[in-house]
C-alpha cells in the first residue's frame, strides 16, 4: 500500500507531500490545475519515461519519493529480498522507499531503499505494487500476456499453470538433450579420439596429491648429495663425546651441584632437561632422514621421466598439471556417454513423447478451465460496464490458439484476448483496437471490480475514469470505486462530484501564479473542505447554499 508520495519541482508542482491510507482516496481540482500530474509522478516512479520538460521551470532537477507498506504485498517483499534490496531492519513491518530524480538536462537516476537501481528494476518492482488505469497508461491491460495473466488470476489457475509450465520445460530439456546428441553426428571418430587421449592420461598417476609427492621426491633426489652432507655435519656437531649434547649434560651437572644454594637454578635445569629431550628427538629424526638418503642415478632418471611425461600432457591439453586428473575423468564420462548414445537417443525419443503427452493433458485441462472462467468474467464485466455508461456494451474473453500447438508452450495452448463492443448491435473487437481512453478506464474498473480479490496488486490508480459521463452513471462509477476500495487501496483523479463524494479521503489540487510563475498546490481536505470542494464541482466557480446542501447529501449517501 502506498503510504506517502513526495513531489518536488515536478512540472508545475514546487513541493507537495501526500499521505495515503486504505480505501478510496479521490483527487479533485479545477480543470488544468494539475490533478493528473500526481498520476504522472507515480508513473515516473514506476519506470515511465519523462523528458526534461517535466522539471519545473527554473529548477535544476525534479525529485520524487514514494513509500510503500508491504504487509499486503508479499510478492514485492520476495522480489526485494531476492534482489538484495530489502531493508532487513524492517522485517517486522516491511516497507519500501522508491526515489527517482530527473535533471533539467534530461539525465535520470533511481534508488530502491536508498540503493542505486536501474529503471527496469524500478518497473519490475512497482509492477507488484501499483496498477495505473488511465487514458494514457493502459498498455499493460492491452497486452494479451497481461490479459491471460488476469484471467488465470481470476480463476485461481496457479496450480494448473505450474503443472503446464513444468511439463513444457521438461519437454524442452529433453528436446535440447536430443538435439545436442544428434549434433555430434557419427560418434565413432570422437570415441576413438577419446580412447586414445584416455590411454595417455591413464598411463600416469595424475591426482594432485600424487603430483605433489612426485615433485617432492624429485627435489630430494636432485639434492641428495648436499642433503647427505648437511645431515652428516649436523650429526657430527650434535652427537659424540665433545658434541653439543655431551656439553649440555655437563652444564646440567654443574648447575645441579649448586642448586641448593640458589633455588632458581632448579628452573634453569628443568629447561635444559627439556632442551636435552628435544635434542635427542631431533638427533633420532636426523638419523632416520640420513638413512633414507641415497644418491641413486637410476631413481633420479625415472623421476625425471615421469615429470617430463606429466609436463608434456599438460602442454598437450593446455591445462595446469593439477587439472589433468579432472580432465581425464571428464573424457572418461564423455566416452561412456558415447558408448550408450544409441540407446540414450531411443530413450530420449520415448521420454519426449511422454512429456509432450503430459503437457497436452495439462494444457487441455487449463484450456477448459480458462474457457469457463472467460465466460463467467465476460458476463460479469458486461453487466458492470452497462452500469458505467456503456449501456448495451458487451465484454467477451476469446481464447486464441498459439501458432504451433504441437510445440509445448509454458503458458498453455492459447492466449486470452479481451473483446469489447461499446455499443449495442456492434460485434466485439479486440480491446486494444476499439476502446477510447474514457471507455478503457471504465472497462478497467469493471474488470477490477469483477476480479476483486484475485488481482494481487494492492494499489489501484484511476485517472479520470469518469471522463465523458455524469449524473447516475458517475454515481455508479463512484460506488464501484468505493466498493473496490473496501478490499484494497484505490486512488482516483476525478472531476465528477458523485465520484469525489464516494471517497474515504480527498485531496484538492489548485493552481495559482506566484512571482509570475504558475504553480500547483495540493491540500488534504477535512469535512468542511470536502463540502466546499464538492459544492464547487457541482455549481462552478460561485458556490451557492443549494450547492453546499447538495454536496452534504452526496457525502451522506
Amino acid at each position: 500500500m502506498l503510504t506517502r508520495l513526495s513531489i518536488r519541482d515536478f512540472a508545475v508542482v514546487a513541493q507537495a507531500e501526500l499521505e495515503f491510507g486504505v480505501g478510496l482516496t479521490v483527487i479533485s481540482g479545477e480543470t488544468g490545475a494539475g490533478k493528473s500530474l500526481l498520476v504522472d509522478a507515480l508513473g515516473f516512479l514506476c519506470g515511465a519515461r519523462a523528458d526534461a520538460g517535466s522539471v519545473r521551470h527554473g529548477a535544476q532537477r525534479a525529485e520524487l519519493v514514494a513509500e510503500f507498506a508491504l504487509a499486503d504485498a508479499p510478492a514485492a517483499s520476495t522480489w526485494l529480498r531476492e534482489a538484495e534490496l530489502d531493508d532487513a531492519e524492517d522485517a517486522d513491518e516491511p516497507s519500501c522507499q522508491l526515489r527517482r530524480t530527473l535533471r533539467a538536462d534530461g539525465g535520470s537516476k533511481a534508488w530502491i531503499n536508498g540503493r542505486p537501481a536501474t529503471v527496469s528494476q524500478l518497473a519490475e518492482l512497482t509492477g507488484l505494487l501499483v496498477e495505473i488505469h488511465g487514458q494514457h497508461e493502459q498498455q499493460a491491460l492491452l497486452a494479451r500476456a497481461t490479459q491471460t495473466s488476469l484471467l488465470d488470476a481470476h480463476a485461481d489457475h496457479a496450480s494448473l499453470c505450474n503443472k503446464t509450465r513444468e511439463a513444457a520445460l521438461d519437454w524442452r530439456r529433453l528436446r535440447d538433450e536430443r538435439e545436442a546428441l544428434l549434433a555430434r553426428g557419427d560418434v565413432g571418430d570422437r570415441a576413438a579420439w577419446l580412447q586414445h587421449q584416455l590411454q595417455e592420461l591413464q598411463a600416469e598417476v595424475l591426482e594432485p596429491e600424487a603430483l605433489i609427492e612426485l615433485d617432492h621426491n624429485h627435489r630430494r633426489h636432485a639434492h641428495a648429495a648436499s642433503l647427505i652432507e648437511a645431515c652428516d655435519l649436523a650429526l657430527q656437531q650434535l652427537a659424540g663425546d665433545d658434541a653439543l649434547a655431551s656439553r649440555l649434560q655437563q652444564v646440567r651437572g654443574v648447575l645441579q651441584g649448586e642448586a641448593s644454594h640458589e633455588p632458581r637454578l632448579t628452573d634453569v635445569d628443568a629447561m635444559l632437561e627439556s632442551a636435552a629431550i628435544q635434542m635427542d628427538e631431533a638427533l633420532s629424526m636426523l638419523e632416520r632422514i640420513r638413512d633414507d638418503l641415497d644418491v641413486d642415478p637410476d631413481a633420479m632418471l625415472e623421476l625425471e621421466r615421469r615429470l617430463t611425461r606429466v609436463q608434456d600432457l599438460a602442454r598437450k591439453h593446455r591445462l595446469p598439471p593439477n587439472q589433468l586428473a579432472g580432465h581425464r575423468d571428464a573424457l572418461a564420462s564423455e566416452l561412456e556417454s558415447l558408448a550408450d548414445a544409441g540407446d540414450r537417443l531411443l530413450r530420449l525419443e520415448q521420454a519426449i513423447k511422454a512429456a509432450q503427452g503430459q503437457w497436452r493433458d495439462a494444457a487441455s485441462t487449463l484450456t477448459a478451465s480458462r474457457r469457463r472462467a472467460g465466460d463467467a468474467l465476460g458476463a460479469s464485466v458486461s453487466t458492470l460496464i452497462g452500469t458505467l455508461g456503456m449501456q448495451g456494451g458487451r465484454f467477451e474473453v476469446a481464447l486464441e490458439p498459439i501458432s504451433d500447438p504441437a510445440t509445448p508452450d509454458p503458458n498453455g495452448a492459447e492466449r486470452a484476448e479481451f473483446l469489447v463492443s461499446a455499443n449495442a448491435g456492434q460485434p466485439p473487437r479486440p480491446l486494444r483496437k476499439v476502446a477510447s481512453g474514457g471507455e478503457l478506464s471504465r472497462i478497467s474498473l469493471a474488470i477490477e471490480v469483477a476480479m476483486q480479490g484475485s488481482d494481487p496488486v494492492p494499489t489501484m490508480v484511476f485517472d479520470e475514469v469518469d471522463a465523458g459521463i455524469g449524473g447516475a452513471v458517475a454515481a455508479a462509477v463512484g460506488a464501484r470505486l468505493r466498493a473496490l476500495g473496501d478490499g484494497r487501496q484505490v486512488l482516483c483523479v476525478t472531476h465528477q462530484p458523485q465520484v469525489a463524494a464516494a471517497g474515504h479521503a480527498q485531496y484538492r489540487v489548485s493552481k495559482a501564479a506566484q512571482e509570475g510563475i504558475t504553480q500547483s498546490a495540493v491540500e488534504r481536505l477535512d469535512e468542511g473542505g470536502r463540502i466546499a470542494e464538492i459544492a464547487r464541482m457541482l455549481g462552478g466557480a460561485k458556490v451557492t447554499a443549494e450547492a453546499e446542501a447538495a454536496a452534504k447529501r452526496l457525502l451522506e449517501h
